[in-house]
C-alpha cells in the first residue's frame, strides 16, 4: 500500500461517521440551546446597518474588516470548485446537505466566536484569541490547546496555502497559455507583500476584494439562473428528491452508514464555511468590538453568505445550465461565452488569494501561541509553500490537508460542548457601537 492510499484511509477515518455526527450533533445542540439564533440574523443585520458607527480602538480592527478577513478564509475554491466536485460525486442531493451543515454551522460559529471574545478579555498576556485560548483558559488544558494550534498551522500550509494556489494555477492554465512557474512567482510576491503588513494589511486587502468580487459573482450567477429559469424548478426538485431518498435520510439521521450524498454534502459545506473547525474565532480575535454576541452574529452572517448564498448559486448555475461534467466554466458560458473560463479563473484566483492570506493569519497566530518567535522566516516559508502549490501535483496534499482540517475540529468541538454553559444569545447585541469601518 503506497503513501497516498494510507492517507486516504486515514482521511476516511477522520471524516467518517464519527466526526460528521459530532459536527451535526453539536450544531443541533447549539441551535436548540440558542433558540434557533439563525433566524435572528436578518433583524440583526438591519439593526447594525442603521448604526454604521466607526471603530478605532487601539489594537483592534473594525467588525466590517474582520468579517471580510474571516470571509477571506472561507470563500475560497470551495465556493466554486468544491461545489462542482460535490455535484459530480454526490449528485444534486449533496446541495441539500450543504444547507443542513450551513444551518447548523451558523450556531457553531456563533458559539466559537462568543467564547473567543469572552476569553480574550480575560487574557492580557496573549493579545489575540481563538480556540487555543478558550481551550486553555476554559478547559484548563494547555496541551490540548497546543495540539489544536499545531493542526491549525499544518492546515494553513496545506488547505489554506498549497491547495488554493494549485486551484489558481489549474484554472488559469485552462484558459490561457502561461507557465505555472510564473503563476507561482506572482503568488509568492502577492502573498508576502500582504502578510508582511500583519492583520491590518490582510483585513484591508480582503475588504477591497471580497465585497466587490462577491457582488460580481452573485450578479453573474443570478443572470445565468434568470436566463435558464425554466429549469429552476426541476433543479430544486432534483436537489430534494436526491437528498431525501431512503438511503440518504437513514444514513444522515442514524449515522450508521453515511451515504455518499450526505457525506460529500456535509464535508463540502464545512470545507466552504469552516464552521466548527476553529478558524473563524481566530480571525475575529483581533476585532476591537468587545460584544461576544455581536461578533457571534457577524460570523453567522459569514456562513449564510458563504454557503447558503454563494454555494447555492454555484450549484443552481450548474444544474440549470446543464453544464457538461458539472463544469462551472461551461455553466457561465451562456453569459460570458468563450470568456467564461477567464471569468472563473479570475474569480477562483481572487477568492483563493483571500483564503491564502486569511489562513496565513490563522497559522501565524497559532505559531505565536506555541511560542514561535521568528515571524519573518515563518512568513517567507509560508509564502514559498503557498506558491509551490501552483507547480506541484497535489493529490496527497489535498488529502493530508483534509485530515488536518478534520483534526482541528475534534478539540474545538470538545471545548464547545464542555463550555456551552458560558454561551448565550442575550448579551444586548443591539447596543454595540462599533460596527463598520
Amino acid at each position: 500500500m503506497n503513501i497516498f492510499n494510507i492517507l486516504e484511509q486515514i482521511n476516511s477515518y477522520v471524516w467518517g461517521a464519527g466526526l460528521i455526527s459530532l459536527l451535526l450533533f453539536t450544531g443541533l445542540f447549539y441551535t436548540v440551546k440558542l433558540k434557533f439564533i439563525q433566524f435572528r440574523l436578518i433583524p440583526f443585520i438591519f439593526s447594525q446597518i442603521k448604526r454604521q458607527k466607526h471603530c478605532c480602538e487601539t489594537g483592534g480592527i473594525s467588525p466590517l474588516r474582520t468579517v471580510c478577513a474571516s470571509l477571506g478564509t472561507a470563500m475560497g475554491t470551495g465556493n466554486i470548485i468544491g461545489v462542482s466536485s460535490a455535484l459530480a460525486i454526490g449528485g444534486a442531493g449533496s446541495v441539500f446537505w450543504m444547507w443542513v451543515s450551513a444551518f447548523l454551522g451558523m450556531s457553531l460559529v456563533y458559539a466559537e466566536n462568543y467564547l473567543s471574545i469572552i476569553f480574550r478579555e480575560k487574557n492580557t498576556a496573549f493579545p489575540y484569541s481563538g480556540p487555543f485560548v478558550y481551550i486553555e483558559k476554559g478547559l484548563g488544558s494547555k496541551k490540548l490547546a497546543v495540539v489544536f494550534s499545531v493542526f491549525c498551522i499544518a492546515a494553513s500550509f496545506g488547505m489554506g496555502g498549497m491547495v488554493q494556489s494549485n486551484s489558481v494555477s489549474l484554472s488559469i492554465c485552462d484558459c490561457i497559455e502561461v507557465k505555472p512557474t510564473i503563476i507561482a512567482f506572482i503568488i509568492f510576491l502577492s502573498v508576502i507583500i500582504v502578510i508582511n503588513g500583519g492583520i491590518n494589511r490582510i483585513s484591508s486587502a480582503t475588504q477591497v476584494i471580497i465585497p466587490f468580487l462577491t457582488a460580481i459573482y452573485i450578479l453573474s450567477a443570478c443572470a445565468v439562473i434568470f436566463i435558464c429559469r425554466q429549469r429552476l424548478s426541476q433543479a430544486f426538485e432534483n436537489i430534494f428528491s436526491d437528498a431525501l431518498n431512503v438511503s440518504s435520510a437513514v444514513g444522515g439521521i442514524g449515522g450508521f452508514s453515511i451515504s455518499k450524498t450526505v457525506s460529500i454534502g456535509i464535508r463540502r459545506g464545512i470545507f466552504s464555511n469552516e464552521a466548527g473547525l476553529g478558524s473563524s474565532p481566530i480571525m475575529h480575535g483581533a476585532v476591537a468590538d468587545k460584544s461576544p454576541s455581536v461578533m457571534g452574529m457577524w460570523s453567522v452572517f459569514e456562513v449564510f453568505l458563504d454557503t447558503i448564498i454563494c454555494c447555492t448559486l454555484t450549484a443552481l448555475v450548474i444544474l440549470v445550465s446543464g453544464a457538461d461534467s458539472f463544469s462551472v466554466a461551461s455553466a457561465f458560458g451562456c453569459i460570458f461565452g468563450k470568456s467564461s473560463g477567464l471569468f472563473i479563473a479570475i474569480s477562483v484566483s481572487l477568492f483563493a488569494f483571500c483564503t491564502i492570506i486569511g489562513w496565513y493569519y490563522c497559522g501565524e497566530t497559532s505559531f505565536k501561541y506555541i511560542g514561535g518567535k521568528n515571524l519573518k522566516l515563518y512568513r517567507f516559508v509560508f509564502s514559498v509553500s503557498a506558491a509551490s502549490g501552483a507547480i506541484l501535483s497535489l493529490s496527497p496534499v489535498w488529502t493530508l490537508s483534509d485530515i488536518f482540517n478534520g483534526l482541528m475540529a475534534f478539540p474545538n468541538l470538545l471545548a464547545l460542548i464542555l463550555l456551552s454553559p458560558k454561551v448565550n444569545r442575550d448579551s444586548n447585541m443591539s447596543n454595540s457601537k462599533n460596527v463598520f469601518d
